[in-house]
């Protein structure tokens, strides 16, 4: 009759357990955001995929970034934290089902019979010195969730479990976006070097055009000095493009986990800078919640925030536990699995903070206020986010038309070049203007070199601005390098009557 009751009384209160959980419901908040960015209308652009480097139309960027999202270790560490957060949603689920455990134990002892109960049991008739105990049970305990509190911690561990997951899509576009940007500057630092060495050759025609005319009369000592200052001066500018050029060969190693000059032989010959390609951004800002991973990360810790503050209320309710044992007691082994071995216990336990609501009242607190930091943090990342789209558009239209103004001033400064040479040959001009005209020629390729290059790393900053390819999951890794997608952990808000 009692065991009837017990288990009749556990699932009427598991039944209403199931209808209603303290604490709120999330709904995502407000957070006004205009439908278009002010950068205006967009190019037509189809959206990349996931590969969105390879929109630069260059296989060499393409063989970098994936060695990177591959074989970088960053990467390697946010993946096994997102397998960590998963096992902790998994440990939260499995809270919320019955706890059993197996047990089996012998027993062989002996009483003295020196002791207070030896010196009492030696003169009872039957008394046996020497006791065997064999046991074998089954146990098992369930904490009914009558207020929803483990279902919000469920709910909680859910929300983490999807943010580490979208924490790893953030750092992939990262780290993608972080290669691409140390390779295009690898070509840029490769492009000024090349421009360096055409004007050294074009200085040293210079010195040896003047030590000519110094051999025929017409050219002072002072010229061919001046003239040798400025190859001087171009040669001195070489050294450091050579260092940066080490320095991103190297941190493209290290993005690509490898020790640094494994594969430097490999962007050795220089190539052309690639060319931006044009960004679509015509989703608009509010696109930003579902594309940017970190946007989403910062939402699904505000979701697990908001099951947080469920899960503090919930102590303001009882607690109902059941615990059952089932099993075979015996001091002769050939009589364990008989009926008179057997032995079993149900109950039922009820606990409620009720003397203790003074720290209920501080945890709650503590929850509600770790809630409104998260809020802001959401907010502060949507705003960042759309603030870093806004910057990387524009940063990218104006370097774009500042390599068209730079183009065409190469064309006029390199006819203005070679007539600054033929005036001096002929002695209409001073070797002073020449000079001149090599030094603009030089600053203006060179400033259309670094031009180019901060316009393609513009377009990268864009994408990953954007979210990059990054769409309804979040891409990780598997153990042996293969790309995995880890879909977000969804859940079913349970209802509440609070």
């Amino acid at each position: 009759m009692i065991r009837n009751a017990a288990f009749g009384l556990a699932l009427a209160l598991l039944a209403a357990s199931a209808a209603a959980a303290v604490g709120p419901n999330y709904q995502r908040p407000d957070l006004a955001l205009t439908p278009t960015y002010m950068a205006g209308p967009q190019p037509a652009a189809t959206p990349p995929g996931d590969a969105w480097w390879d929109s630069f139309g260059d296989p060499i960027l393409s063989r970098v970034v994936a060695r990177a999202l591959e074989r970088n270790l960053d990467i390697a560490q946010a993946r096994a934290r997102v397998l960590q957060s998963r096992a902790q949603a998994h440990a939260a689920g499995a809270a919320l089902a019955p706890q059993s455990a197996a047990s089996a134990a012998a027993a062989d002892q002996s009483q003295s019979l020196l002791s207070p109960i030896g010196e009492i049991g030696r003169h009872l008739p039957g008394y046996e010195r020497h006791v065997q105990q064999y046991d074998l049970g089954v146990g098992a305990s369930w904490e009914i969730d009558l207020f929803g509190g483990l279902h919000r911690q469920r709910e909680a561990a859910r929300a983490r479990a999807s943010a580490s997951a979208s924490d790893l899509a953030a750092l992939r576009l990262t780290i993608a976006a972080d290669a691409a940007d140390a390779y295009l500057q690898v070509r840029a630092y490769q492009a000024r070097l090349a421009v360096a060495h055409r004007q050294e050759a074009v200085q040293e025609e210079l010195v040896a055009l003047v030590q000519r005319r110094q051999g025929q009369g017409v050219a002072s000592d002072r010229e061919l000095n001046q003239a040798r200052a400025a190859l001087d001066g171009v040669r001195a500018g070489v050294p450091p493009l050579e260092a940066g050029l080490a320095g991103e060969l190297n941190r493209l190693d290290i993005l690509m986990g490898a020790q640094p000059g494994t594969w430097r032989a490999e962007l050795a010959a220089a190539h052309d800078i690639p060319a931006a390609p044009a960004v679509s951004a015509a989703e608009g800002p509010p696109a930003l919640m579902r594309r940017r991973p970190d946007v989403v990360a910062a939402e699904q810790r505000l979701v697990a925030a908001n099951a947080g503050v469920g899960a503090a209320l919930s102590d303001y309710y009882p607690k109902l536990s059941l615990v059952g044992l089932l099993g075979l007691e015996s001091i002769n082994a050939g009589e364990l699995f008989t009926g008179d071995a057997v032995q079993h216990q149900v109950s039922a336990g009820l606990s409620w903070r009720l003397f203790d609501f003074g720290r209920v009242d501080a945890e709650v607190a503590q929850a509600r206020g770790q809630y409104a930091e998260a809020l802001a943090a959401w907010r502060a990342t949507v705003l960042r986010a759309a603030g870093e789209v806004e910057t990387s558009l524009s940063d990218l239209a104006w370097q774009e038309a500042r390599a068209r103004a730079l183009a065409r001033e190469i064309d006029d400064l390199t006819v203005a070049r070679r007539q600054a040479q033929q005036a001096y040959e002929s002695g209409v001009i001073s070797l002073i203007e020449v000079r001149d005209a090599d030094r603009d020629l030089l600053a203006a390729s060179d400033e259309l070199a670094r031009t180019q290059a901060d316009a393609a790393r513009a377009a990268v900053a864009a994408y990953r601005a954007l979210g990059g390819g990054w769409r309804n999951g979040t891409t990780g890794l598997l153990a042996d390098g293969g790309v995995v997608e880890i879909q977000m952990i969804a859940f079913a808000p349970v209802k509440s009557g609070h």
